[in-house]
This record gives structure tokens, C-alpha cells and sequence, in this order.
């Protein structure tokens, strides 16, 4: 699927004929705007390595309009995303002798220095019949097979065609293709890969076809089952099952997640010859020709038990095969769709067994609406890797606040405070601070 400029000009074309009396008015009616406003700082603190620690801040703007669709049988319409983020602080200007490097907010120059602002934006098509929407452009989907980041000061955007469907009811299909992203902290648009993929004879293996396709199905008003495919060209193919429960007990509730993964090698990955471009995935592969090779399956139950401002979770979560869990990583954070993805850490190591403890209270049931605080626990061992046993453990706390009116009604403050430790990462403190404001434009 190619979306050439000839192809949205024809969109453009047939959605200019259609704003037109009645329709122009549900196009313009149903047409919603907003800016985001997120003030960012990070600090990390690499502990065990002779390295620089990166300290950020920035400012970044996140405008989102979406337009209604035009009345009729079939719907047109158009959303668009403007992104810009300003430095506050770069964290250093690159030169080697300086104890703090850039790259965690913000691209970088040939210098090493972080630059002083950079800006994205994406357009998308949309079309409605019925309960059926087709979109063509900017994408961000958030789906167990492929999911956008937003982790930091501007989000990720990929770039692709999707069909949402609900005509059955109780079930929402969907699917699709990515071709290309702007990671979260950059401006280009680069090819899809794995974590793991090289760089060989001046060439990224990398990919621009990412298939997807699946669905919700509510079997009842409590309970979710759920399917989805993902195949990224030349690195692998991968099923999800997943399944969503809500039980309501005579004392508090309890929420179920359940997930499986299995992937396997595609393509290019799954030769010698294709594996020796570069087409490779991290993990712990022994030695011969499947060095690299895409062989993961991973499953995991999580359990959240709450009641009333109180919530208590338990999970585990557990890899087997030969490589790690794979997945859309271009090496600027992207997001997993694992229990254990957390602050500065995923889990997802080949062989990786990990436990994960959490607690949250809503300050609202003592009379303070808007204040959360949170802390998760997570312990990872048993990862393939040749010689000694590896090991590691994160613990993250957090803090939110959101007033609740006034003036600056929806004003959200958030720190985010980070600990890694082991002997299969670097081990590293991070520290968080983030402002949100949305402004209601339309």
C-alpha cells in the first residue's frame, strides 16, 4: 500500500465535492481542537559505568484537531497533529569532557549537541460507512500488536492505512498496515525494525511493511476476548490471545488480564543469508546458523485486586525460546504490549521469568479528588545469556495531581521517580517531572 500525494489528492478532491449544504455543516459541527501543553524535565543517572547521565527539559505543543464527517451514506473527513518541542535545557553541549549527554528529549546535531526545537505534524483521511472507518496517513495506534509512544515530550507517529470495524455487536475488528515512523524524539521518517537490528555495509535492516489485523469480542458485559496478528516484513510474524476479566466481589472487585504471545522468524530473519544483512533480534541465541533468529513465545497474568481508594496488584510473566520479545522498536521508545513494560525497563529478555508487585491509592476517598500515588516492583531472573546467571529488579513510584477547577481546571502535575538495578542492564536512577494542560480550542 503506497499513499502517494496522488492518492490523498484524489481524497482531497472527492471530500471538497462532498462539503457541501447539510454536509458541510456535520463536517464543521462535529469538528473538535485542542492544544496540549506538556512541560517535561528528566534526569538519569547511569550508576554503574563510567558514562555521562543525561539531564533534559523541554517544552512541547500538541495540537489535535478532528474533523466530523459529512452527512450521507458514506463520510468524509480529515484529522490533523501538529507537533513542536522547544529546549529548555539541552543537557550539555556534546563535547566528550561534558558529565551530561543529551538524546533523552530531544534529536541531536553531528556535534552531539541537542537541538533548539523541532517540529512534526501528519494529516490523515477518514472515511465512514455505516459502523466501518478507514483511515489513511498519520496513525497511533494502541493495539497488543503495535502501540505508539508517548512516553516522553512529543509522541510517536507512524504512518499507514487502518480499518476500524463494528458491525457485529460486541465485536470491533481492525486492521491495517504501517509503512513508516517519526520516533518520539525525532523528525525523520525511518523504516521499521527490531530491537536487535544492524546497521551492515552502511545499510539499517529494516522494513516498510507492518501488517496487522484482529479483534475485541465481548463475550459478556465483564468479560473480553481478544486476538490480533502482527507481521513485520523480513523479521517475524506473531499471534496474541488475550482475555479481559471484571468480577465484582461482595467486597472490593478484581480485574484479570491475561496475555500470550507467540512469535516466530519471517523472511530474511529466518535465513542464514538474510540474518548475515543485518536482519537480526537480540536475545540469547547459542551459537550456529539460527544465531538471531525470531523464536519467543511469552505469556503473563496480571490481577488487580481494589478497593476503595486502594489497589493491589500481583503478576507474573514469563519468556521462553531463543530470542528476546520482538517488537516495533526503532531505538527512540516504542512500547511493548507487556505487564512488565515500566519507567526505564521492559522484561523482555529471552528465557526472562518476572514477578511484579504494585500498589495505588486515589486520594479522592479521603477527600483529596485529583491525587494519586503509585508504586510497582518488579524482579526479572533466570535470563539466557552464556556464562552466569543474569539478573534485575526496578522499582518505580509516582505521584499525580490534576486540579479539579478553577481556573486552570485540568492543570495535571506528575514525578515520576525510577530505580534499575542488575547485572543484565546499566544500572541507572531517573527522575521525572511533567506539566500537562489541555486547552479546549474547538
Amino acid at each position: 500500500m503506497n499513499k502517494s500525494p496522488l492518492a490523498l489528492a484524489v481524497f482531497a478532491a472527492t471530500l471538497a465535492s462532498a462539503l457541501s449544504g447539510a454536509a458541510q455543516a456535520a463536517f464543521l459541527e462535529d469538528s473538535k481542537a485542542n492544544l496540549t501543553l506538556r512541560n517535561l524535565y528528566i534526569n538519569r543517572d547511569i550508576r554503574n559505568q563510567d558514562s555521562p547521565s543525561s539531564e533534559e527539559w523541554g517544552q512541547g505543543f500538541i495540537f489535535n484537531y478532528q474533523s466530523g464527517f459529512t452527512e450521507g451514506t458514506v463520510g468524509f473527513g480529515v484529522d490533523a497533529v501538529g507537533l513542536l518541542g522547544v529546549r529548555l535545557d539541552g543537557g550539555g553541549d556534546g563535547d566528550a569532557n561534558d558529565r551530561r549527554k543529551p538524546g533523552q528529549l530531544f534529536p541531536t546535531e553531528s556535534n552531539g549537541e541537542a537541538v533548539h526545537e523541532y517540529s512534526k505534524a501528519g494529516l490523515t483521511a477518514k472515511v465512514k460507512l455505516s459502523k466501518t472507518e478507514g483511515r489513511l496517513g498519520t496513525l497511533q495506534p494502541k493495539l497488543p500488536v503495535v502501540s505508539f509512544n508517548d512516553a516522553r515530550l512529543l509522541p510517536q507517529l507512524f504512518e499507514g492505512g487502518q480499518i476500524t470495524s463494528s458491525e457485529i455487536d460486541n465485536l470491533t475488528l481492525t486492521a491495517g498496515q504501517l509503512e513508516h515512523t517519526k520516533t518520539r524524539s525525532s523528525t525523520d521518517d525511518i523504516g521499521l525494525r527490531i530491537d536487535g537490528a544492524k546497521r551492515v555495509g552502511g545499510i539499517q535492516a529494516d522494513a516498510n511493511k507492518f501488517y496487522f489485523a484482529g479483534g475485541d469480542y465481548k463475550l459478556s458485559k465483564d468479560l473480553t476476548a481478544q486476538y490480533y496478528y502482527g507481521n513485520l516484513e523480513d523479521f517475524y510474524d506473531q499471534h496474541f490471545l488475550g482475555l479481559l476479566h471484571n468480577w465484582t466481589l461482595p467486597v472490593g472487585a478484581l480485574k484479570s488480564d491475561l496475555r500470550y504471545f507467540d512469535s516466530n522468524s519471517d523472511g530474511k530473519n529466518a535465513s542464514a543469508a538474510g540474518r548475515a544483512e543485518g536482519y537480526v533480534s537480540k536475545g540469547y541465541y547459542g551459537s550456529g546458523v539460527t544465531t538471531g533468529e525470531v523464536d519467543n513465545r511469552v505469556w503473563s497474568a496480571l490481577f488487580t485486586y481494589t478497593l476503595g481508594g486502594h489497589a493491589l496488584s500481583t503478576g507474573y510473566q514469563q519468556q521462553s525460546g531463543d530470542s528476546a520479545f520482538p517488537f516495533l522498536n526503532q531505538g527512540d521508545g516504542s512500547s511493548p504490549w507487556l505487564i512488565t513494560d515500566a519507567q526505564l525497563n521492559d522484561f523482555q529478555n529471552a528465557g526472562e521469568r518476572t514477578w511484579l508487585a504494585g500498589y495505588a491509592y486515589d486520594f479522592t476517598k479521603v477527600g483529596v479528588p485529583g491525587l494519586k500515588a503509585s508504586a510497582v516492583y518488579l524482579s526479572g531472573d533466570n535470563i539466557a545469556a552464556a556464562g552466569s546467571e543474569r539478573k534485575e529488579w526496578e522499582r518505580d513510584l509516582r505521584l499525580d495531581y490534576v486540579l479539579q477547577q478553577g481556573t486552570f481546571k485540568g492543570l495535571g502535575f506528575t514525578c515520576r521517580n525510577a530505580s534499575l538495578r542488575g547485572n543484565a542492564q546499566t544500572d541507572m536512577d531517573e527522575n521525572r517531572l511533567i506539566v500537562n494542560y489541555t486547552l479546549p480550542l474547538l
